[in-house]
């Protein structure tokens, strides 16, 4: 049986642990500030922690896997005209994921001194948290333990008399799928509605109030005091090649044990569901799995005994995405998959690119089709291409990650809508 890697978990499986300042200090917590910013274990400066992140390998865990220290690279090192800014996408608006709530409402406080690590290392002095409104107990939560931090003189000015000053704020989002992606996100941070920017220019340059921004998801972030205490290369030997360190992985679906788990990154996708999930419950065969969340095409049974990391679910022609592995039992309708599926992404659209707003609203018309059991081959095809004419032309990746699923039910599963053909 396979066992779980814990970094990010470690305090969380611990019995009793409390989640508060004072249990987080007593498992070690703010050891990794205290080396970056402590001036009797020397200190390390902005590019330090930088140049260790970078080391590690560590990618972003938010879907699209971009190399977070090569990411923290692109900002300005000494900023003067404008401030830089660190902000966090805390909004978890991907169907099928539910891990970086479920560290945040765990154990806040690992994840804030990865927050502030960041903003030390991007000369970032006001940082902010982005939290979908619907999760009022989950911000409630992350601003009890920021109090925490500005009692204990871990927040605000001259931090561990470094004479590093911060400031951090949670921001309550406007409950939108779009605002997870990092240009939405930030029109939604200023007041805007929430719509995705053309680039260039590019956050990096111009991003929140046309200042330098870098935007990291919550997982990312609380992988870095891991890697500033045991150095880049105890996180960089974990994993594969190119995926390094351990990931949480989102299990839901048919499955009898649905949870968070932490794994290495690399670890067997059929293991995950086996293992992990405990298997298919009730007895029944496994149909199909969604390995990224809504946004990754479909896979088969036959395909999933790979690698389950960035690189190898993509050559196997999905994505790890946020890393939600969702479980279809057999008596999965994947038709009525296909229909929830698109009636999300098209309720989600901003609406701002034609291809994506109009091609989504005719892919819910057309896979309603086959729900009515009026399906045809030629109906197949304009599925096909209807999804095929949005992916590429749109200002975000919102239109793919409506286009590629569509594609996918339909030839991955032929045989599933030809059973709805109008006879």
């Amino acid at each position: 049986m396979a066992q779980e890697k814990l970094l990010l978990l470690k305090n969380i499986r611990t019995k009793g642990y409390a989640a508060d300042l004072a249990a987080y200090r007593a498992a070690g917590g703010y050891k990794a500030l205290e080396k970056v910013l402590g001036k009797s274990q020397g200190g390390m400066t902005p590019a330090q922690v930088t140049e260790a992140v970078k080391a590690s390998g560590l990618r972003g865990r938010g879907g699209a896997g971009f190399p977070c220290g090569l990411k923290w690279t692109f900002m300005p090192a000494d900023p003067k005209d404008k401030p830089n800014y660190l902000i966090c996408n805390g909004d978890e608006s991907e169907p099928g994921t539910f891990k970086d709530h479920y560290l945040l409402m765990n154990d806040p406080h690992l994840f804030l001194e990865g927050m502030i690590l960041g903003c030390y290392a991007l000369s970032c002095h006001h940082g902010y948290i982005y939290i979908r409104g619907e999760s009022m107990y989950l911000i409630h939560r992350v601003r009890k333990a920021i109090d925490e931090l500005y009692a204990e003189k871990l927040l605000g000015s001259n931090i561990l008399g470094s004479g590093f000053d911060l400031d951090l704020t949670v921001h309550p989002g406007a409950g939108a799928y779009i605002c997870g992606e990092e240009t939405a996100l930030l029109d939604s941070l200023e007041g805007k509605r929430g719509q995705p920017r053309f680039k260039p220019p590019f956050p990096a340059q111009a991003g929140f109030n046309g200042c330098p921004t870098t935007v990291n998801n919550v997982e990312t972030l609380a992988n870095v005091p891991f890697i500033i205490n045991n150095g880049p290369e105890a996180f960089a030997k974990l994993g594969t090649e190119g995926n390094s360190g351990t990931q949480l992985v989102s299990i839901s679906g048919h499955v009898q044990k649905p949870g968070v788990y932490e794994v290495e990154m690399g670890h067997n996708l059929k293991s995950l569901i086996e293992d992990f999930g405990g298997g298919v419950r009730g007895g029944l065969k496994l149909k199909a799995i969604i390995p990224g969340g809504a946004s990754s095409p479909i896979m088969r049974p036959e395909s999933i005994d790979i690698p389950y990391d960035f690189d190898s679910v993509m050559k196997a022609g999905s994505m790890r995405g946020s890393g939600a592995l969702m479980v279809f039992d057999e008596d999965t309708s994947i038709i009525e998959l296909a229909n929830r599926t698109i009636r999300f992404f098209n309720h989600e659209s901003c609406g701002q690119c034609t291809p994506c707003r109009e091609g989504t609203f005719w892919l819910k018309n057309l896979i309603r089709d086959f729900v009515d059991n009026a399906g045809s081959e030629e109906l197949m095809q304009r599925v096909d291409r209807v999804a095929g004419s949005i992916l590429g032309n749109t200002i975000c990746a919102f239109g793919d990650a409506a286009g590629a699923p569509m594609q996918a039910f339909g030839r991955v599963f032929p045989e599933e809508f030809r059973k709805h053909f109008l006879r």
